[in-house]
C-alpha cells in the first residue's frame, strides 16, 4: 500500500539523524535525509520588516515565502507506550520526529506552490537557530537587522499594554539570539534601513546570495496575493497592507536605549547616542 511505502521512507531516513553539541554551526557527518533541499531561513527580531521582505521575495517567480509557520508549535505526540516503544526501537525521539514533520510540511507546501525555493521567516525561530542549522545542512541564512531603538519603538506601538521594562526585555531576548546566530552561522546580512532606502540593489544582492536571478516585479509586492494579513501570521498594520515600500518612522532617541541593546546596536554598526553625550 502507498502509505506503507511512505512510512518506510521516513522511518528509514530518520535513522540517519545525528545531533551534535556545541554552540558553533558545522555540517553533520550523517545529515538527516530530508526532502527539503537548501531552504532559506530569515533570522530576525520581531518588528524588523520581515513581513515586507517575505512579500518581496514571495513576488519572485521561483521563491515561495509563506506566512509565519511557527514550527515550534507543530509537534509529534507519542500517545501510548506501544508507539513510544516502537519509535525507541527505531532510535527515534520525539524531537527527531518533530523534525521529520516540519520537513514534510514545508516540502509539501513548496511543492504545492509550484516554486523551487522555500523562504521561512518566523521571527521566534531565531531562538532555535542551531537546531535549524543541524537539521538542514544545506540551508541558506539571511540575517535581517534593524536598529534596536526602532525595533523597540515599533514593538511598544504594537504592544502598548506592556511596560517599558517588559518591552525592553522582550526585544533584548530577540536581539541577543540574532546576534549569536549571526556570529556562528554563515549567511547574508541585510539591514531593514538599506532595504527601504535602496530596495533594488539590496534585493539584487540578496537574489545573488540565494542563487536566483533578480526580477524587477519583486518590488511591486502589492500586485501579488500573499495570503491573509493578520496578527499571528506576520505584520498586519496598514503600512504592510498598502502594498508599497514606505519610509520608516524617524529613529527615536537612542540615548534611552537599554545598555545591552545599545551594545548590540553598536556591534551591528548602528549609531547610539550615549546618555552622557546627549545634546543640551
Amino acid at each position: 500500500m502507498a502509505w506503507q511505502h511512505v512510512a518506510h521512507y521516513w522511518l528509514t531516513a530518520a535513522t540517519g539523524l545525528q545531533l551534535t553539541r556545541g554552540a558553533r554551526w558545522r555540517r553533520l557527518s550523517r545529515p538527516p535525509a530530508t526532502r527539503l533541499r537548501a531552504p532559506v531561513f530569515i533570522f530576525t527580531s520581531v518588528r524588523s520588516g520581515s513581513t515586507l521582505l517575505r512579500m518581496i521575495l514571495n513576488s519572485h517567480s521561483r521563491l515561495y515565502a509563506p506566512h509565519e509557520l511557527h514550527l515550534t508549535g507543530l509537534q509529534v505526540q507519542l500517545k501510548d507506550k506501544y508507539v513510544t516503544d516502537s519509535m525507541t526501537q527505531l532510535g527515534l525521539t520525539e524531537p527527531e520526529l518533530d523534525v521529520l514533520l516540519w520537513d514534510s510540511v514545508m516540502a509539501t507546501a513548496l511543492a504545492r506552490s509550484g516554486k523551487s525555493v522555500l523562504v521561512e521567516k518566523t521571527p521566534h525561530h531565531v531562538f532555535m537557530w542551531s537546531r535549524i542549522a543541524r537539521t538542514w545542512p544545506e540551508a541558506r541564512f539571511v540575517f535581517l537587522l534593524r536598529h534596536p531603538a526602532a525595533v523597540l519603538d515599533s514593538w511598544r506601538r504594537a504592544r502598548s499594554w506592556q511596560t517599558a521594562d517588559q518591552a525592553a526585555a522582550h526585544i533584548t531576548r530577540y536581539a541577543t539570539a540574532l546576534d549569536e546566530a549571526r556570529r556562528n552561522l554563515p549567511g547574508h546580512t541585510l539591514r531593514y534601513e538599506d532595504l527601504i532606502a535602496q530596495p533594488e540593489p539590496e534585493t539584487q544582492r540578496l537574489c545573488e546570495f540565494i542563487g536566483v536571478p533578480w526580477e524587477p516585479g519583486m518590488l511591486e509586492y502589492g500586485r501579488r496575493d500573499h495570503g491573509p494579513i493578520r496578527s499571528g501570521l506576520g505584520d498586519w498594520t496598514e503600512r504592510i497592507r498598502s502594498g508599497r515600500i514606505q519610509q520608516p518612522r524617524p529613529l527615536p532617541d537612542t540615548a534611552d536605549l537599554p545598555a545591552e541593546l545599545a551594545e548590540i546596536a553598536q556591534r551591528w554598526g548602528y549609531q547610539v547616542l550615549q546618555p552622557s553625550t546627549r545634546p543640551v
